[in-house]
């Protein structure tokens, strides 16, 4: 086989697992928004996002939710972590923002 048909062959099945990396991660996103939907069913804004150029393995989370009045950062962040528990085991890394919407 030829140089370039190497070079090819390797780029079909390059793009091919990002294409699906990418559907993984939005699957991802998408589950775990919903999950974070039921647990903070007042939150004025629940965001999830692959920052992980689609792959799935790195992910932002910012939620508002009046769920967390009272509670410290910390505190917060356990509750998403608790609720986020079985997704949390495939990840690389989490980022992981909270607030208490303005009154």
């Amino acid at each position: 086989m030829n140089k370039m048909k190497v070079l090819q062959l390797l780029s079909r099945v390059w793009n091919g697992s990002n294409r699906s990396n990418r559907l993984a991660g939005k699957e991802a996103e998408q589950k775990m928004t919903s999950i974070l939907r039921n647990k903070f069913p007042k939150a004025n804004l629940i965001e999830v996002s692959d920052v992980s150029d689609g792959c799935g393995a790195i992910f932002e989370i910012n939620v508002i939710a009046p769920e967390f009045k009272g509670l410290n950062t910390i505190k917060q962040h356990r509750l998403i972590n608790e609720a986020l528990k079985e997704e949390i085991k495939d990840m690389h890394g989490v980022r992981i923002y909270t607030a208490v919407p303005e009154s």
